[in-house]
């Protein structure tokens, strides 16, 4: 018997703040169902309860099986959901966003559509990653000079705190084994990078393909967010790796791992959210606002303006509710 529509939608009033919730939940090898209006996490040593209201986005990771229920009651109480790699070092799908607010996403839209505020959150975002040097005034091509600078420096400098040989970047897509081991590593730290930030972009509702440095690709602004953290996180830890003296490992794998507790020691998936706010928002508007009683859904209409939606704006039934 189906039992489609039975319940009401709950309003973002009866919602738990995006702000007030737990950024991300992330739970591995168990089942994932529903018990009233908690999910629960079975597995070997037992059952655990989770509000549902309580969490942002439910990253799912390996040997994880959800339930249609579970889901159900997910997708009612607006936590967005993630099916990852261990961590979140691989990005796989996703389930809605985060947010029903478009906020976020439009103002993507309107800092990558105009050419001077593109340029702007490009150079906040050196900014962010170089905070000793200000690129106030910089061109585009000066930019990208610059980061492969610091990028020349940051590998020389790893290689010099690790004692590892450093001949250079070498990677040839799709032959992993055919490089060095440090050169192996920081491939597979950037791919973790980007399943990070994938899943990050994807539970804020944000665009993956409007990049502001790179450009031309779905995931142009996912990889735009995972180089914020390449010289500070992803090649340190790469070195880190590449100095083990174990030949016999996997060194994909276990460059996976490291990068895995290097993000959870470090909270990063938050400081992504909160990046991300930083370069996309103005000031006043990173705060999560209170939220109304209803959704907010409104018409575009000439000279930028908005106009109430749900009403027939035809002639003198302008006010007709209930339109459709």
């Amino acid at each position: 018997m189906t039992t489609v529509s039975r319940r009401a939608a709950l309003t973002p009033r009866q919602l738990t703040r995006t702000a007030d919730r737990i950024s991300f939940v992330y739970l591995e090898r168990c089942t994932v169902h529903r018990d009233a209006n908690a999910i629960t996490a079975q597995d070997a040593e037992g059952t655990t309860h989770i509000p549902s209201a309580t969490i942002g986005t439910l990253l799912l990771g390996p040997g994880t099986r959800i339930t249609h229920q579970a889901m159900s009651l997910l997708g009612e109480t607006g936590a967005a959901v993630c099916w990852v790699g261990e961590r979140g070092v691989r990005y796989y799908a996703a389930g809605r966003a985060l947010s029903r607010s478009s906020a976020l996403m439009e103002a993507q839209a309107r800092q990558w559509a105009n050419p001077r505020s593109r340029l702007a959150v490009a150079r906040a975002m050196y900014r962010l990653r170089f905070p000793d040097e200000d690129p106030a005034g910089l061109t585009r091509q000066e930019l990208l000079g610059r980061e492969g600078r610091r990028l020349k420096d940051c590998y020389r400098a790893q290689a010099a705190r690790t004692g590892v040989p450093w001949r250079g970047r070498r990677y040839l897509p799709g032959d992993f084994t055919g490089a060095d081991a440090v050169n192996q590593a920081i491939t597979a730290a950037g791919q973790c990078m980007y399943g990070i930030a994938h899943a990050v972009v994807t539970s804020l509702g944000c665009s993956p393909g409007l990049g502001f440095v790179h450009s031309g690709h779905e995931l142009s602004f996912v990889l735009d967010i995972a180089d914020l953290y390449k010289t500070e996180i992803g090649i340190p830890v790469a070195f880190d790796v590449a100095a083990l003296d174990d030949a016999d490992t996997d060194i994909g794998a276990r460059t996976r791992r490291a990068l895995r507790d290097r993000i959870h020691e470090t909270s990063l998936l938050d400081r992504c959210v909160t990046d991300i706010k930083h370069l996309l928002l103005p000031a006043e508007g990173r705060d999560e606002p209170a939220e109304s009683e209803q959704d907010v859904v409104t018409l575009q209409s000439d000279g930028g303006h908005q106009v109430a939606s749900g009403i027939n704006h035809d002639g003198p039934d302008d006010y007709e509710q209930g339109c459709w």
